[in-house]
């Protein structure tokens, strides 16, 4: 039975930012969805993913792209067939840590001085990149033309979504994990980076030279193989 393989966006992003995966991952027999992940809350987008994966026949591989590392880590472990975790510049989220704890694991972030605040009518408050830092904030290694794009289709994620603790059983406990990021991400430093691949056991580390947080954007193919390895595997770690 063919892999279903789910992909997740994180905050600033959409599901386009898939495009250059998915008809590699199609061409080899995978099942894929690239999900329109909320970036509302952690707790409530994870529910809506398990909704997802309770759905699916056959195993499911989930694909985490930053704040979609936190979202996928807050899957429960009996929701499907879950045969591996891929996080792609990805937050693997230990208990009661948020994606701003994790990214101060190591020095180097510069999102929050890029950051500009939306309040919203039930007392919230949006997030985006500033248009004019998108470039060299999020996504250095692309041409200026396609960031200027991705700056102006940006989703924005909740303030509250960045400082919500991680659930009590973080899903990289009982599911083995892969981890691709790039040297220079200027959103999660490359070091906090490694200290969530080592605390989770990590099957396989890939660190990208020069590349910046939309790893998976600007090297496809070696998202593609990262994918390709954890597919192929079905053993599980220990809790």
């Amino acid at each position: 039975m063919p892999t279903n393989v789910i992909l997740i966006h994180g905050a600033f992003a959409d599901s386009t930012s898939w495009e250059g995966v998915i008809p590699k991952l199609v061409g080899l027999g995978h099942r894929v969805i690239a999900w329109a992940n909320p970036l509302r809350s952690v707790a409530g987008d994870a529910a809506a993913l398990t909704s997802l994966v309770r759905s699916l026949d056959g195993p499911v591989l989930l694909v985490g792209h930053s704040y979609g590392g936190a979202v996928m880590t807050n899957v429960p472990r009996d929701a499907g067939d879950i045969v591996g975790l891929v996080y792609v510049a990805g937050f693997a989220l230990e208990q009661n840590e948020s994606a701003g704890d994790a990214a101060s694991l190591a020095p180097g972030s510069t999102l929050a001085e890029t950051l500009q605040p939306v309040p919203l009518a039930d007392g919230g408050v949006d997030v985006y990149i500033l248009q004019e830092g998108y470039h060299a904030q999020f996504a250095a290694d692309l041409p200026a033309e396609q960031a200027a794009v991705m700056a102006v289709t940006q989703r924005p994620v909740t303030q509250t979504a960045l400082s919500e603790p991680s659930g009590a059983t973080p899903l990289w406990r009982t599911v083995p994990s892969w981890f691709i990021f790039g040297e220079l991400d200027r959103n999660i430093p490359a070091g906090a980076h490694h200290v969530m691949a080592v605390r989770a056991n990590s099957q396989h580390t890939v660190e990208i030279p020069g590349a910046s947080h939309v790893v998976g954007i600007s090297h496809p193919d070696a998202i593609v193989q990262v994918i390709a390895q954890a597919s192929g595997s079905r053993s599980s770690v220990d809790a």
